[in-house]
Order: C-alpha cells, then structure tokens, then sequence
C-alpha cells in the first residue's frame, strides 16, 4: 500500500492486489479514497490468491506496469508473466534481510536499541522494511545487545484488543511453523540471545534474538 501515493500522484489509476492472507486493510483504504473524492475507478481493489488474481494482473495486456513486494520466487515469475505479455515493466521487492547498522560514535546507545528493537518486532516483523539483520561495532556490541534485550520486554505478544498490547500473532499458523523451523535452524548455527516462543501459543512468537550467526544461514 506504501507504493499507491507516488503511484497515484504521478496520475496513474491502480489497481491493488494485496496479499490473500491480509485483504480487509485495503478494502477499507479504497473505501476511505472513495469518502475523499477521488473518482471512481482511480483506485480499484483485487483479492485473490497470486496465482489467480495476481497472474491474471500480470499477465494482462492492458496494465502497463507492475510493482511488486514479496517473495523472489513470485518475483521471477512476474517478470516471466511480463515477458510473455506485453513486456510491461516490473518493480520488484523481493526476499532480503534488511540491517540496522551501529557504530561506536553512536551518542545515545539507549535510543538506538530503543529504535532498532521498533525497526525490528513492529507488527511483528512481519514489514518489508523490518531491520531484521543488526551489524554492531565490535567495541559495543555486547553493551548494545544487553540494552535490545532490555527494549525486547517492551514488545510482548498479548490479547489484540487489549491497548497495551504491542505484538499480534503471526498472520497465520503456516507461516508461524515457518519461524519456528527457522528458530530451530538458527539454534545450530548461532547463540540464542532471547527465546521469544510460546508453547501454549505458537503462533504467537515474541521477540526472538541470536548472535554469532553463520552468515549462510537461512
């Protein structure tokens, strides 16, 4: 939904295709684009699974472009699905892992773990954006970690209605067993810091840290 204002400002009309698992927000944005008075069929919304109404979008000789954020595997094939078109043009955002990166100049370490730790667990990390990687000065490293461990007890699964409350579950037990293979894999390959799964919720996973980790790893 990030990619509509520039999309829109530059006098395109849109068609959004959000993902199957997360459609209702933005429903309801087209909705609050129609109240405002943008004209009817300047912002159209379509739900659906990727390999139906996405390949249908992509596929379509009257779309001149797509932009795209998700998996590199459904990257590839959106650039297939344009070169068997009408060549449009495609904008991707797929896969990656991006850092946050702290040096030892830095004035107010207090505030950059307090930072680092919304960049990361937000909606619970589940953000295209989210600065899943930490790359530390050696010199502070362990003074950070201790203090993002400490910002980490800030954001705890809890009831979704609940004001307090600053992390949901997953979007769906699919992808928290995905996590959890993940956690499972990264305990081999590096130390973990803090242990964020819940046994009698799983797919509720609080904030989950390790260090020293193989860089190959998944």
């Amino acid at each position: 939904c990030w990619k509509l204002g520039p999309a829109l400002a530059a006098g395109n009309s849109v068609i959004l295709k959000p993902s199957e698992k997360s459609p209702l927000s933005a429903i309801r944005l087209a909705g609050l684009a129609k109240e405002a008075g943008l004209p009817d069929g300047v912002l159209n919304v379509v739900t659906g699974f990727g390999h139906e109404a996405g390949q249908a979008l992509s596929r379509h000789n009257d779309i001149d472009a797509i932009a795209f954020t998700g998996s590199t595997r459904t990257g590839k094939q959106l650039l297939k699905d344009a070169g068997d078109s009408n060549m449009k043009r495609v904008w991707l955002e797929a896969g990656g892992k991006s850092a946050n990166i702290v040096f030892a100049d830095c004035s107010d370490l207090q505030k950059a773990a307090s930072s680092t730790a919304a960049g990361i667990f937000y909606n619970q990390g589940q953000v295209c954006i989210a600065g899943t990687r930490l790359l530390l000065e050696e010199s502070i490293a362990d003074e950070f970690l201790a203090l993002l461990k400490q910002q980490a007890q800030n954001w705890q699964p809890g009831h979704p209605l609940d004001p307090a409350t600053t992390m949901g579950t997953l979007i769906d037990c699919a992808h928290a067993d995905s996590v959890h293979s993940f956690i499972r894999e990264g305990e081999s390959k590096g130390q973990l810091l803090l242990d964020g799964r819940n046994a009698e919720l799983a797919a509720a996973i609080g904030p989950t840290i390790f260090v020293d980790v193989d860089p190959n790893a998944s």
